[in-house]
């Protein structure tokens, strides 16, 4: 600030040699002795040391000089004096500068300090410089502090000590120092005060580090322009932008007091370009475990890939987490997805991977792999150009040989792939607006503890969160909503899939999913699903239904309970083995679903809940609970709720064993099942083996392999209605398929027995 500048007013008295009569002996005020035509004093034209200057002998024990001209005093501004003075003759005097400070109409304001620092000059011909600032706010550095009494003050100098010495006195000069107290009055400090240019081209970088040391707990304030900052920066002030920053991409910006998406949208004028910043900034200090969107929106025009905006990190295993805003898609040419078609050979000796690849440079990792033999939600994890390999997320179940592959890129709004490894990263609180135009999240290839809470992801064109990869290893996603973008189209049509999991120990929990084709693939073991609702329905009659849950992994030790499953069902397969065929491992085993409410509106007669689906031969279940849940059917009857898709294979009924079927409730369903099964068989005619007939209440349709009990429910009689007192001996698996029980009796009676019949062996 600077009055002279700003205001136009006029600081700077006369020259002497103007004239000396606006040079006063007394104290400047109007009526006082000047100094023109005084035998004490003479103005020089010329000295070699001043170009014009005013000569006074010293015959006062207070010897004056005030410039009679009023210098306004102005709050919040402060005035420099200056005087540049030597001894040429005579007595050496002391010197100071002075004042008198006034008000109205040459009122004295009394009570104030109004000399400046004494200065003895103690040699002939040396020129003296001092000065002294007067203002009205008491701060370091003022000499005469007047407050906001004075309005004008009369300035010049005192000469104290002996009399008779001569001085020659160059001009005086008044001018505006406020610039000296402008850091202290204000709550900032200005970059450009400290060599910032902000032309974009010049490195402000130590201007903006000198700023940042002097603020002392102020604020940095970067006015507009282009500042270029050549090196990585870390502010511990708090910043506020004008103008923008520019950086380039491995250079780090940490805000350490204002870290946060909006400061950083100031800082680089664009927010794509801030939040890759800022997450960059996220990954390299540890000041911060979070960054906040502060509720913005970033309109995205490109897939954000998320280790290019951190070059120097290829993997990061401390926790952080983004939270509390909005990514959304711009439409435009960079979310095509790019399709490659390219013949491979694949090997079940080598599960994961496809050998001889053609054109396998052309191969994007993370793409969606598609062929005969390949199931659902495989893709590619790793390319090796130079031994045109490609290793897979999962194996193929009937690949074997050399075939023509189909390899589908989507884009992602946040695309972490380029990370090797991705550890204890959260996801809260953030709407990802798809717009039927891109996917949403692409995790890294390798991980754990990815988190993804309280987000919306909205009509996702392809995928919610993809793992094409290990990095969902132990991955939770908690009370998130997935929203289609296909809800107008029938159930079979639609495409988008809430999210897939490859790894171990997901926890999904108190979700909602609408109208996608499944809620989710899950190819691991451990699962946890509890509270979440997922509906597939549509508009048709006699709807196909797609699966809700696609559960791959058959030693699956999933845990499905407390969940609302509307309009979809779960598919548990072993798509993702490549030797599908039953060996030595467990088959279908440790799936417990309790709890959960199914329904389905208007849809064919022979859809179901839950549908087991081999892939290969000799398989079987060993350990499935389905307990306390209800099943309803509204708008016409289902024929039962399970079943064994035996379209690429059957199951091995004999070998089905611990598997708990009961205290299940059914509504409009034809066919209630359970195991074990009770049942009551009523034999009015006596006979000697009684037929009993166990179908179509076994689940699966299952063998009748065991008879836990069996009682009569009152008596048993021959054909003379003689009560006899013996058991029969029971033969299981009879019949053309295998379920019915023959009881077999000493001779031929009649009566009712009650027995509880298993489809398996709980032994």
């Amino acid at each position: 600030m600077n009055k002279a500048v700003t205001d136009g007013i006029t600081f700077m008295p006369t020259g002497f040699a103007a004239g000396l009569d606006v040079w006063s002996s007394g104290d400047g005020t109007a009526g006082s002795d000047s100094y023109d035509g005084s035998p004490d004093a003479a103005f020089v034209p010329a000295d070699q040391d001043f170009a014009g200057c005013l000569e006074i002998l010293k015959t006062q024990t207070v010897q004056k000089l005030r410039y009679m001209g009023r210098t306004p005093i102005l709050p919040g501004c402060y005035l420099r004096v200056t005087i540049r003075i030597k001894a040429v003759a005579g007595a050496l005097p002391n010197v100071r500068i002075a004042g008198w400070a006034g008000t109205g109409n040459d009122t004295h304001v009394p009570g104030l300090v109004e000399v400046g620092p004494e200065v003895t000059l103690t040699s002939y011909g040396e020129v003296v410089e001092l000065s002294a600032i007067v203002g009205s706010g008491n701060r370091g550095g003022v000499d005469m502090v007047w407050g906001q009494g004075p309005e004008y003050g009369y300035f010049g100098l005192d000469l104290t000590g002996p009399n008779g010495g001569t001085v020659r006195i160059d001009d005086v000069v008044i001018e505006d120092a406020t610039n000296v107290f402008l850091r202290d009055m204000m709550a900032w400090v200005d970059v450009r005060d400290y060599g910032a240019v902000g032309d974009g081209v010049t490195d402000d970088l130590a201007a903006f580090e000198a700023a940042d040391d002097a603020a002392a707990g102020r604020m940095v304030m970067v006015p507009a322009g282009s500042y270029f900052l050549g090196d990585s920066l870390s502010m511990d002030s708090r910043v506020t932008f004008e103008g923008t920053l520019v950086m380039a991409t491995d250079k780090v910006l940490s805000l350490r007091k204002n870290f946060d998406l909006p400061g950083y949208i100031d800082a680089f004028g664009d927010e794509e370009l801030a939040f890759r910043k800022a997450f960059q900034a996220l990954l390299n200090n540890t000041d911060h475990e979070s960054l906040d969107l502060g509720g913005r929106r970033i309109g995205v025009t490109a897939p954000i890939d998320m280790q290019a905006a951190v070059p120097n990190k290829d993997s990061y295993a401390t926790r952080r987490l983004i939270r509390n805003g909005q990514f959304e898609c711009v439409a435009g040419p960079a979310w095509d997805t790019v399709t490659v078609t390219s013949q491979a050979s694949y090997s079940a000796s080598d599960p994961l991977k496809l050998t001889a690849v053609q054109n396998a440079a052309n191969v994007p990792v993370g793409s969606l792999v598609t062929a005969n033999g390949v199931g659902r939600e495989v893709y590619v994890k790793e390319v090796n150009i130079g031994a045109q390999e490609i290793t897979l997320s999962k194996p193929l179940y009937d690949a074997e040989g050399t075939q023509t592959y189909t390899f589908q890129r989507f884009q992602y709004l946040l695309d972490f792939s380029g990370f090797s490894k991705l550890d204890k990263f959260e996801m809260s609180d953030i709407e990802f607006q798809c717009w039927g135009d891109c996917s949403a999240i692409l995790l890294a290839p390798s991980g754990s503890v990815f988190r993804l809470r309280d987000c919306f992801i909205t009509r996702p064109k392809d995928r919610g969160v993809t793992s094409h990869g290990a990095g969902c290893q132990g991955m939770m996603i908690d009370r998130c909503q997935f929203l289609s973008d296909e809800s107008a189209k029938l159930g079979q049509d639609r495409v988008s899939i809430g999210f897939n999991a490859n790894a171990n120990d997901v926890k999904i929990r108190d979700n909602r999913a609408m109208h996608l084709r499944h809620f989710c693939v899950i190819g691991g073991a451990n699962t946890i699903f509890t509270g979440n609702h997922f509906f597939q329905g549509d508009s048709a009659e006699n709807a196909i239904r797609t699966a809700g849950i696609v559960v791959t992994e058959i030693s699956a030790r999933m845990t499905f309970v407390g969940n609302y499953v509307d309009n979809c069902h779960i598919e548990w397969a072993n798509e993702h083995d490549q030797a599908p065929d039953f060996a030595s491992e467990l088959s279908f085993s440790a799936m417990n679903i309790s709890d959960n409410v199914f329904l389905a509106s208007y849809v064919a007669p022979w859809f179901t809940f839950l549908t087991v689906r081999p892939h290969g031969a000799g398989h079987f279940i060993n350990g499935l609970s389905v307990t306390g849940n209800l099943f309803r059917a509204v708008g016409g009857n289902i024929d039962r709720v399970e079943q064994i898709d035996t379209s690429l294979a059957g199951m091995d009924m004999s070998r089905m064993k611990n598997i708990a079927f009961r205290d299940n409730a059914f509504n409009l369903v034809n066919t209630g099942t359970s195991n074990p099964l009770v049942l009551e068989h009523n034999e009015n005619t006596p006979a000697l083996v009684w037929s009993v007939d166990c179908a179509p209440k076994l689940p699966f349709g299952g063998w009748a392999q065991t008879v836990e009990s069996l009682m009569p429910k009152n008596a048993i009689t021959n054909g003379s209605n003689v009560r006899q007192f013996y058991l029969p001996y029971v033969t299981t698996e009879q019949g053309a398929n295998k379920d019915q029980i023959d009881l077999r009796w000493e001779s031929e009676v009649k009566g009712t027995v009650v027995m509880r019949v298993r489809m398996d062996n709980p032994l």
